[in-house]
């Protein structure tokens, strides 16, 4: 499938992640053009900087040319209000693509009218430096083409998957979406641990940030899986092997992580039905 060189992106809300992603595509110098609506003006201003064309309000934006994909960076309880104002972008052809949380595709479909084209995605904070995981499900009406353009648009800003199933939707919420401040968590909790036995608060940081680094960048980039991985620097006996008896016992980090990606499943179920 051919995808168009030029994609003209429209995008609603200049905020971290709205600015995260124009930054990837602004980078790409003129394939792909953005225009950016936000009210408020620093945020206007500083992706004004990096090359968009910025507005105000949705008002503003013209008929025509009709953008290629309207982005929906906003946050959730904006969603109904903004829909109704892109329903006629979406009725000229164009893609809707929402990175907002818990607003399901029917709730999409429904304000934008029928045949409207939706790809709803969940990408996490690292999508600020180009190392996201962003996870998406498309509506019937989206083409394989607007699919691809979706891909390559959200693959500026790191992975993308597709899921054919909208109700994993809320798993993914719960271990890509809000997965980084679980690792932020992990990064303090070594941080602290290491002042604690007595190192420098300025090299407890960067121990326990380099290591996590590393390690997340070895399993990144190695065939093995992460609990081969995790046997092989285990000698038996030895001082990994006593700390992952406390991590891996029973009231260890197993059972912790599962209750936490559950209860944030079920919150993403709870927020999704509001």
């Amino acid at each position: 499938m051919t995808v168009r060189a030029k994609v003209d992106v429209l995008l609603i809300g200049g905020g971290n992640m709205g600015h995260a992603l124009a930054s990837g595509w602004l980078s790409q110098g003129s394939a792909i053009g953005v225009r950016l609506v936000e009210p408020a003006e620093p945020l206007r201003r500083r992706l004004a900087g990096l090359g968009a064309v910025t507005l105000a309000d949705i008002a503003s934006v013209p008929a025509s040319p009709t953008p290629d994909v309207v982005v929906l960076a906003v946050k959730p309880q904006q969603m109904d209000a903004v829909l109704s104002e892109v329903a006629r972008f979406a009725a000229a052809g164009a893609l809707v693509l929402s990175v907002a949380a818990g607003v399901g595709v029917r709730r999409m479909e429904e304000a934008l009218g029928a045949g409207a084209a939706v790809v709803r995605c969940m990408p996490n904070t690292p999508a600020a430096i180009g190392a996201g995981m962003m996870v998406c499900v498309a509506n019937e009406a989206a083409s394989a083409e607007q699919r691809a353009r979706a891909q390559r648009l959200l693959g500026f800003s790191g992975r993308v998957r597709f899921v054919d199933d909208e109700a994993l939707m809320d798993a993914v919420t719960a271990v890509s979406g809000s997965g980084p401040a679980y690792v932020f968590h992990m990064i303090d909790c070594l941080e602290r641990s290491a002042i604690a036995e007595g190192l420098p608060a300025d090299l407890a940081r960067e121990l326990a940030l380099q290591t996590v680094y590393g390690a997340g960048r070895l399993a990144r980039e190695s065939e093995a899986d992460p609990a081969t991985l995790r046997r092989q620097v285990t000698s038996p006996n030895g001082t990994t092997a006593a700390a992952l008896a406390e991590l891996m016992g029973e009231a260890g980090i197993d059972r912790v992580v599962a209750r936490a990606v559950a209860a944030a499943r079920r919150r993403s179920i709870e927020l999704g039905s509001f």
